[in-house]
């Protein structure tokens, strides 16, 4: 495949899947997160976002990251240098519970546009610069599994499988987002997030803790109520049925 072959599939834009095949992948996505078992799983993936989200805003601001690292029970932690006060040290906090909705919203917007293709490997490129800030072994290992999925449905998966794999990514972001700031404000709620971002946001800015969780849920909410009306299908046919014996259409 040649460099043009490589851009044309790169930039050019898909058939919309069917009907029933984005409206699968939403409720795949939906018992995703409503299932504890599979959400216990599923739940690493919102963490890589949240704290890539981190990690960008970071080093947009001009922050020094360190790097991230990503554990077994799903939390994670990104780690940056600079001011410990001031608006670079404010978005940063902010990114992490904002990054898993309106990523969901971004591969909504190229999804609506077709870009199937395109919102894989934007994907597999977030990844790949993502672990190279990554400093543990599980956090290696959690990068490099989602990618390797991601390789093998764009490059051996049909036109179909893509599609399905696409929109249920993007169906799984919008519906995971606003889990885990629930979670948020049930161990705030319990005093066991005690330098929760929440909190954390609370202290740099003065503003009570509980506003900016209002704020996580807000954006997660908008950016579900926005993503599914792009991802939803523009319109559903039925297959015909068979004529009833004795009936005719004229």
């Amino acid at each position: 495949m040649s460099i043009a072959d490589l851009w044309d599939r790169l930039t050019g834009t898909q058939q919309d899947p069917p009907w029933w095949l984005v409206v699968l992948a939403a409720l795949i996505a939906l018992a995703a997160v409503l299932h504890g078992p599979t959400w216990r799983v599923a739940r690493n993936v919102v963490t890589i976002a949240h704290e890539g989200g981190h990690a960008l805003i970071a080093l947009v601001t001009g922050r020094k990251l360190d790097g991230i690292k990503l554990h077994s029970d799903t939390s994670g932690v990104t780690v940056s240098r600079g001011k410990p006060h001031g608006p670079g040290m404010v978005f940063t906090a902010m990114a992490g519970y904002l990054t898993p909705p309106l990523l969901g919203l971004l591969f909504a917007v190229l999804l609506e546009g077709g870009r199937i293709t395109l919102m894989l490997w934007f994907s597999l490129a977030l990844l790949g610069a993502m672990l190279v800030m990554i400093r543990n072994a599980y956090g290696v290992l959690s990068i490099v599994a989602t990618g390797a999925i991601i390789v093998g449905v764009s490059w051996l998966g049909g036109a179909t499988v893509q599609a399905g794999f696409a929109y249920l990514a993007a169906f799984f972001l919008l519906f995971a987002a606003a889990r885990p700031v629930a979670e948020l404000q049930r161990m705030r709620a319990r005093h066991m997030a005690p330098s929760s971002d929440a909190d954390q946001l609370a202290h740099l800015t003065g503003v009570p803790g509980l506003a900016w969780v209002g704020l996580f849920g807000l954006v997660a909410v908008g950016a579900l109520l926005t993503g599914g009306l792009l991802l939803a299908p523009d319109s559903v046919s039925l297959p015909d049925l068979p004529d009833a014996p004795g009936v005719s259409r004229g």
